[in-house]
């Protein structure tokens, strides 16, 4: 089918897209929050006139060099699923990672619906009636529909493929490789031979290996690392038995239909929602429309005219937090993002964005759900994990040190200097390293009570790291992380739990100053929106213990009942610094007499 461009389908739907351009341009009037080099994260939520819209978005340069974007392999297998922080965490000795949840797949098998190409090698075929999104050699985004084309040979007569790495269809083959998991499944009346070494799984070129064991029990089969087995069913498996003895020769061959030449990572998902700088209204791809038409969490990709690449997700059905997009909603926030091209990812609650192992989103479900691909930017550049905005040394355990730290994946000389407010350099080094992780002490700064032995603690104000590497590729890198010493405030005192008045004790909120500030007490709800100003001072507090009282009620003098978070802000001459604390509210009936 014909993709169309989008037209707006009534005034609804505009008034909808024009408070979505809204968000997006506070989005980019905020300051982004830089990840690594060329790499960035914004988050910006809009109150549109069908509820609040919340948006995350990934933004960074063309694939290439030190950072590229390449699809991830749930516990780098077909078999089994893995969150995205889990498989950030997994790879963070490679690389630092930033990205979203990829392909649709089966919850029951885990498999990816779509292809799965990396380092140019596939591990997934492309669903023929969906998109899929490819990197080129020179890091374009192509948005295409292809579908798997293969065939085995082990004689004179070339015969089809029919899968890789699943359950080959009655009568036909299927190549598992060692991407697939530790064992092929057992298929009653196959017959499969182990190939041994077979070759990485390079699309459009002959793979030749040699039999090294053959099977016709339909049992499960090991699949060696740096192996493959092929297995078939029916007329397929007479054919392999008779062709594919120990000792005989086999090429395969693994391609795609029509040819998609230059690709060197892919990930299905689907549907293309922006092409040539327009929203794509259908697409006519294998979706139903209640994939594709109610507001939920959505994820998506998109390069922008000069190579950059937008990584999308867009929380949804969180009343009160954010609504989520249709897919046409989606395709125009990608083109307000600058997108000419474009598609769409797994959606619901598999909608998920993380940097270096921490959620960026808030997923639908709650909890982050188990994927089975992602899409990620990975940097192989010396990385410094980010330190707390603000660090607190006053022994009350929070943020009292800035632990930090750089991480190597290769080989390098390294410059690292750590400038006080002063200007001065307290530590300035040089060194050849090996890959690893390395901490950086801040003086005066202990883990715990942010002292040194002396007593001394650390200068107050900016304090920053800067990091160059020259790894033994001969690449150079460099990253910067700046934070501000300030111990003003400490101790928040918070109950874990209270009864609201009349048939409970008032609140006591207490906390300590170390320096003059002025405090601001707040109380919000589970979707951070203020429910009561405890505490407006106007003035500024002397240094010492502070509390005040809370009647455990709202803004309207209601009693308040659930899950709520007292917030403590203290602002002096080191600028506004922060505390809060869970509590939990029971509303008790006072009592008789």
């Amino acid at each position: 089918m014909a993709t169309r461009a989008l037209r707006l389908p009534g005034p609804a739907v505009a008034a909808f897209l024009v408070s979505l351009g809204a968000l997006l341009v506070s989005a980019a009037n905020a300051a982004p929050r830089e990840l690594w080099p060329a790499v960035t994260y914004e988050h910006g939520v809009q109150f549109t006139a069908r509820g609040p819209v919340a948006i995350n978005i990934l933004r960074g340069p063309r694939p290439g060099g030190l950072t590229t974007l390449e699809p991830i392999l749930s516990n780098d297998t077909i078999v089994g699923r893995e969150t995205l922080t889990a498989m950030q965490k997994r790879l963070a000795s490679t690389a630092a990672a930033a990205g979203v949840n990829g392909d649709y797949f089966h919850l029951a098998t885990a498999r990816p619906s779509g292809v799965l190409l990396r380092d140019a090698q596939l591990a997934a075929p492309p669903n023929g009636g969906r998109s899929s999104v490819g990197v080129t050699t020179d890091g374009t985004l192509e948005v295409r529909r292809v579908a798997f084309a293969g065939t085995w040979r082990a004689s004179v007569q070339v015969r089809p493929l029919s899968r890789l790495n699943t359950e080959p269809p009655p009568g036909g083959a299927a190549l598992y490789t060692d991407a697939y998991g530790p064992s092929t499944p057992a298929i009653p009346g196959s017959a499969a031979v182990v190939l041994f070494p077979f070759p990485a799984a390079t699309p459009d070129v002959d793979l030749v290996a040699r039999v090294v064991e053959t099977h016709t029990d339909g049992a499960a089969i090991a699949i060696p690392g740096g192996g493959a087995v092929l297995l078939a069913r029916g007329a397929s498996a007479s054919a392999l038995t008779a062709e594919a003895p120990v000792d005989a020769t086999v090429t395969v061959r693994l391609g795609f239909r029509p040819a998609w030449p230059n690709i060197v990572a892919a990930i299905g998902g689907g549907p293309q929602i922006v092409r040539n700088g327009a929203a794509i209204f259908r697409a006519g791809e294998a979706f139903s429309p209640t994939q594709l038409g109610p507001r939920a969490p959505r994820s998506a990709v998109g390069q922008t005219r000069d190579g950059r690449i937008v990584l999308v997700a867009v929380d949804g059905r969180q009343p009160g937090y954010s609504i989520g997009l249709t897919n046409l909603e989606l395709a125009q926030t990608l083109v307000r993002l600058g997108a000419v091209t474009g598609m769409s990812l797994d959606s619901g609650g598999s909608t998920t964005m993380a940097f270096d192992g921490t959620l960026l989103n808030r997923p639908s479900g709650g909890a982050e759900r188990r994927i089975s691909t992602a899409l990620m930017f990975l940097y192989r550049g010396v990385f410094v994990p980010e330190p707390p905005a603000r660090v607190s040394p006053n022994g009350d355990g929070v943020a009292d040190s800035p632990n930090l730290r750089y991480r190597l994946v290769r080989p390098s000389t390294v410059n690292v200097t750590l400038r006080a407010p002063d200007g001065t350099t307290p530590v300035s080094t040089s060194a050849s390293q090996k890959a690893g992780s390395y901490p950086v002490q801040l003086p005066g700064g202990g883990a715990e009570a942010g002292a040194a032995a002396d007593g001394a603690t650390a200068a107050a104000g900016t304090w920053t790291l800067a990091v160059k590497a020259v790894d033994d590729l001969g690449n150079p890198s460099s990253i910067t992380r700046s934070f501000v010493v300030d111990d003003t405030l400490g101790f928040l005192r918070v109950p874990a739990r209270a009864n609201v008045p009349p048939g409970g004790r008032p609140i006591t909120i207490g906390w300590r100053l170390f320096r003059p500030a002025r405090v601001v007490v707040t109380v919000v709800d589970q979707a951070g929106r203020t429910v009561r100003s405890v505490l407006s001072q106007s003035g500024v507090s002397e240094p010492g213990e502070q509390s005040v009282e809370w009647d455990g009620r709202g803004v309207n003098g209601r009693r308040l009942e659930g899950r709520f978070v007292v917030r403590v802000v203290a602002t002096g001459t080191l600028g506004a610094s922060e505390l809060t604390s869970p509590i939990v509210l029971r509303k008790v009936a006072a009592p008789r007499g």
